[in-house]
Order: structure tokens, then sequence, then C-alpha cells
């Protein structure tokens, strides 16, 4: 018999209505599992930049979402001590982004995440990569 207790299921969507920031930017929660999750946005006049394109913060903000939502999805409590993204392809009005978080690895202390960004046909947009301090905390609900 293993001594390792097995990760809490826990209501990600329950987080993801907490999340004023990613509602006030069109950011949808889609889906989770252990692990795993998936985020998506439209993008609006408003989340251009100055050149007429997709403002990389908003890609960031989309991939960073998904990725808290996955690290957290084991019901403890985990943060962001690393991202790292790459920008693939600029993103214009209209276009449909999706992020899936994806862990890679895990410990007791830590949890490395791949992010992919893609467009809605399925053209990779950006790549992010993520470590998720672990605290050892219970996520409230």
């Amino acid at each position: 018999m293993s001594n390792k207790s097995e990760p809490a299921v826990i209501d990600v969507a329950a987080l993801a209505r907490r999340d004023e920031f990613c509602t006030s930017l069109g950011i949808q929660f889609v889906e989770a599992s252990l692990g795993r999750a998936v985020t998506r946005v439209t993008i609006e006049q408003r989340h251009l930049n100055f050149n007429g394109v997709g403002h990389g913060g908003l890609t960031f903000t989309l991939a960073d979402a998904a990725f808290g939502f996955a690290c957290n999805s084991q019901g403890v409590v985990s943060g962001s001590i690393d991202a790292h993204i790459l920008y693939s392809v600029a993103v214009r009005l209209g276009d449909v982004l999706t992020a899936t978080a994806v862990e890679i690895s895990r410990s007791s202390k830590a949890s490395n995440y791949r992010i992919d960004v893609v467009r809605a046909d399925d053209k990779l947009v950006a790549a992010m990569t993520g470590t998720a301090l672990i605290s050892g905390k219970p996520v409230v609900v």
C-alpha cells in the first residue's frame, strides 16, 4: 500500500469565477482536470496594441490563467515562480485564442508546465513554460 496521498479533486471552475482580472479581460475558463486546464479569449478592439495587433500581455495573461488553474487543480495552493513565453505569430481582431496548460513534472515542492496558445486554425501563437511553487496548503474553493 502506498503512503502517497491522492490529489484532491476540486472545482476549478469555482476558482475561475473568482478571478475578476480574467473576467474583466474576457478570458473564459473552458475546462480542467488534474494537472491540466484550458482557457479561451476572443480578440476584441480593446485587446489591440498601438500597432493594431493583439497585445502580447493579453496572450501572456491567457496562458498564465491556464497555468494557474492547472497548477492549483490538485487542491494544493500553488503559485508561479517562473514563466517564459515565446510568441510565434501576431494575432488579429476576431481571432479566438485557446491556451492549454499541461503538467510535465511534479514533486512535493514544485511543478512544471507547458502552455500552448493556439488560434482557432490550430496555428501556434505562443508557447509558455512555467514553474509553480507548491505551498502544501489546501485550495479553498
